[in-house]
């Protein structure tokens, strides 16, 4: 049974920095990637990053280029570091994985996360 974690969410201020984890258990073997969504209320699920758990590319949404990085994972961990942070970024902030080839789509994810939420007070 695949399960996904996601921690170190929280409230912040505009400027702020933040570094989420997502870690994963039962994954059946290397060839899953994994991407972080977020989704702010009244809003759809919204694609922010990807790359595979056994490391290598990591692909980026534009909007959030250059403020937030994705680290390659290590012993089955991912963190989401999140830089400069506005009130727009205040979302539940999801991880996701999917057999194959990074995705970034919501209905091409298999397994989610809780999800964590991240609060950005102006």
């Amino acid at each position: 049974q695949v399960q996904l974690v996601e921690s170190g969410g929280g409230l912040v201020q505009t400027g702020d920095s933040l570094r989420l984890s997502c870690t994963a258990s039962g994954l059946p073997n290397r060839s899953f990637s994994m991407a972080w969504f977020r989704q702010a209320p009244g809003k759809e699920r919204e694609y922010l990053a990807a790359t595979m758990w056994s490391g290598g590319n990591i692909y980026y949404a534009d909007y959030v280029k250059g403020r937030f990085t994705v680290s390659n994972a290590k012993n089955d961990t991912v963190y989401l570091q999140m830089n400069s942070l506005k009130p727009e970024d205040t979302a539940v902030y999801y991880c996701a994985t999917t057999w194959g080839a990074p995705a970034r789509t919501v209905s091409a994810m298999e397994y989610w996360g809780q999800g964590t939420q991240v609060t950005v007070s102006s």
